[in-house]
This record gives structure tokens, C-alpha cells and sequence, in this order.
């Protein structure tokens, strides 16, 4: 009896033993999330599902920790791009002259073993037709008989000639038209006192832009400097700003052809914004050739004048020669003060305008200047590029 009632004892010691442990198990069990190594983390950081995507397009993707990934492929449409071992995730892709939807996918193949993809598909702006490397585009402005910009005007009330002779509206957009755009900001030595109140503007502006649209910021003096490329988010290129510092001369043709090149033939609306306080020193570019890359292009060009460049008559007559065929226009600013407000006005032009394409009948590339004409039914004030070189495609 003695005997059986201390098996009974260690069976229950035992049970009880083996359910603590039981016990501790599925505690362990629910508590291992927290107490493991955290699974890292993979996001498509560029282009996001509301870019508009042409020509050249940088993919960014981050991974963290950023040791956790062995490599991370990017591929679109099924196609692989690249294969990076090791950060930063990016690397450029062209996307071609058409703005269509693609599928961007991002495959990290992790260190520890295992995988994690993301994917994501960006917009198309859905031309009613198919837009080849022939067809112009041709931005336009419409205000009204008070300077107010006009919305919401159907296609049928817009004319396009070249050459005097009618061309059919292949392609219309009117509302969220994307745009490319390069600011081109003067950081010479003689903007050393107004620098201070130039960032604060270009700060602002670069910050009201709309976050769908791409946006490269260059600094100019002697030479060129990207300050902040299109992929980077809105709030990084407001942070470039700070690393304006001004020294140097002022290489104002330089700069404006190379924001040409770089925004190249893509679909869509593209424009450059240059702000100088002075005339060109020391441009390996002739202002010829500039304004030879621009008839070329359908870029439209603003510029902005500011200080003492403005009592250079030159100067004036130059910015006004190379921004008025492009549809662009020219804003005058009598001190670093005004900037902000030319910025305003600037950017409430930009969200008002609309995109026309056309298959011009005269299809010869022979190196001509034709001329273009945009009517609008009800209104007189129209702004639209004034026409275009037709030069041999390479």
C-alpha cells in the first residue's frame, strides 16, 4: 500500500512536471515573435503607383537591416533589369519615349534563406490614339480677358496649325497632365547675400509642387551640379536646398542645354525653370546652340530675373528670346523679396495647362523651322510653343 501510494505521488509529480513544461513550451512558442529576430523589411522606394514613367527612370527599392538581403533583383514587365548584391538598391531603366503602365516587381532574396517580393504598377495617361517618336506635343496656357487661367476647356475647342496648313488632335489632356521639370538655380558669388532668402523660396516651391510630378534641381555656377535627381521623394530634394553655396561665375547656357538633354523626347509635359541674377560668363555653349536645342525639343522654358540682373537690357532681351517660342514666359523680379511670388504665379501656370499631340502632315525631317499656331474657340489669350525644327532623328 506504501508502495502504491508514492507511485501515485511521482505520477502526479510527473504530470504536474510535464505540464509546466507543456506550459513553458507553448509560452515560449507565443512569446518567439518578440523575442527572435524581427523579418526585415523590403520597399519599392521609386517610382511609387502614382508615377507617370518615361525615359530614363531610376528604381529604388530599401531593405532593412540592409545586411538581411543577399541580393535584390529588379524587374519590369517580367523582364529583369538588374541584380544588386549590396545597398544602395537602385539603378536606371528607360522606359521608353510613351508614358504606358508597367509592373515593377522587387524580388529580395534574403541571407538567412527565403525571399520577400513587392510589386507595384504605375499609371499610363491613356492617349486616345498611339503616340509615336513623330508626333509633336505641344503644351498650352489659356487665360481669360482678367489674367485668370481657364480650365476644364473641351477638345473640340482647339485649333492646331503648322504652317498656316490644319493638323488633326491626335492626343489631348487636360487634367493631371504629368510633368517633368528641371529648376535651375543661379548659385554664383554675386547671389551670396540673397542666398539666404533664395532658398527659403526655391524650398517652397520645390515643396508645393505636386508629389505625382518629377522634379530634377540643378545648381549653376561655373559648372553644373545635380543637386536632387527625379526619384528622390519630395522632402529630400526640399533638403538639397540647404546645401546651396554660392561661389564662381554664372554659366547660364550651360545649364539650359543640359536640362535640354536631360529631359529629353519622352511623353508628357516638360519644362525648365532657370533663375539667374546675371548674363551668361564663361558657357562652353554658344546661345545659338542653345536655342537650337530648344527648337529642337518641346521643352517650355521659364526664366526668372532677379536683382541686378535686371538693369542688363541684354540680358532681358536674351531670356525673352529664348523662353517666348517655347511657350514659356519670362518673370521679373526687382529684389530677392519678390522671388516667392514669381514662384506663386509660376506654379499656378504649371497647374493649369493642357497637352496636345499632333502627326504633322509635312513628315519630312529636313532640318526646317515650322511654325505653329494654337486657336482656342471663346478666348484670345492663348500661350502655346510657336513652333519647331524638324531635325533628322538619330
Amino acid at each position: 500500500m506504501g508502495v502504491l501510494r508514492h507511485l501515485l505521488v511521482w505520477s502526479a509529480s510527473a504530470g504536474a512536471l510535464a505540464g509546466s513544461l507543456s506550459l513553458r513550451a507553448q509560452q515560449a512558442t507565443a512569446e518567439g515573435p518578440s523575442t527572435a529576430a524581427a523579418r526585415p523589411e523590403v520597399e519599392i522606394l521609386s517610382p511609387d503607383s502614382e508615377s507617370y514613367l518615361s525615359g530614363t527612370t531610376t528604381l529604388r527599392a530599401s531593405v532593412e537591416p540592409p545586411d538581411a538581403a543577399a541580393s535584390v533583383t529588379f524587374a519590369v514587365d517580367g523582364r529583369t533589369v538588374c541584380q544588386l548584391s549590396s545597398p544602395p538598391f537602385q539603378c536606371d531603366w528607360d522606359a521608353g519615349p510613351n508614358i504606358t503602365a508597367h509592373q515593377i516587381r522587387v524580388v529580395a532574396n534574403l541571407a538567412g534563406g527565403g525571399r520577400i517580393v513587392r510589386t507595384l504598377r504605375t499609371k499610363t495617361i491613356q492617349f486616345a490614339e498611339k503616340v509615336d517618336v513623330d508626333v509633336v506635343q505641344v503644351t498650352v496656357t489659356v487665360m481669360d480677358g482678367t489674367g485668370r487661367f481657364v480650365r476644364n476647356i473641351p477638345r473640340s475647342a482647339f485649333r492646331i496649325y503648322e504652317d498656316g496648313k490644319p493638323q488633326a488632335i491626335t492626343s489631348f489632356l487636360s487634367q493631371d497632365v504629368p510633368l517633368e521639370l528641371i529648376a535651375a538655380v543661379d548659385i554664383s558669388g554675386s547671389m551670396t547675400t540673397a542666398m539666404p532668402k533664395l532658398k527659403l523660396a526655391v524650398k517652397e516651391f520645390l515643396g508645393a509642387i505636386p508629389p505625382r510630378d518629377q522634379v530634377t534641381l540643378l545648381g549653376f555656377n561655373d559648372s553644373v551640379f545635380p543637386l536632387a535627381r527625379r526619384a528622390m521623394d519630395p522632402a529630400a530634394r526640399v533638403r538639397a536646398v540647404d546645401r546651396l553655396a554660392p561661389w564662381g561665375a554664372t554659366a547660364l547656357y550651360d545649364v539650359l542645354a543640359r536640362s535640354v538633354d536631360m529631359l529629353g523626347r519622352q511623353t508628357g509635359r516638360k519644362a525648365i525653370v532657370a533663375f539667374s541674377d546675371g548674363e551668361d560668363q564663361g558657357s562652353r555653349v554658344a546661345l545659338e546652340d542653345v536655342e537650337r536645342r530648344l527648337q529642337a525639343s518641346d521643352v517650355t522654358l521659364y526664366m526668372i530675373g532677379q536683382g541686378r540682373g535686371l538693369s542688363h537690357e541684354s540680358l532681358r532681351a536674351i531670356m525673352w528670346r529664348l523662353a517666348t517660342p517655347t511657350g514659356g514666359r519670362v518673370f521679373s523680379t526687382d529684389s530677392i523679396d519678390q522671388l516667392q511670388g514669381a514662384f506663386e504665379e509660376l506654379l499656378d501656370e504649371l497647374s493649369n495647362q493642357y497637352l496636345l499631340g499632333y502627326q504633322p502632315t509635312n513628315s519630312r525631317r529636313d532640318d526646317t523651322w515650322r511654325e505653329i499656331k494654337v486657336q482656342v474657340d471663346g478666348y484670345d489669350n492663348v500661350r502655346a510653343r510657336q513652333g519647331y525644327r524638324a531635325v533628322v532623328r538619330r
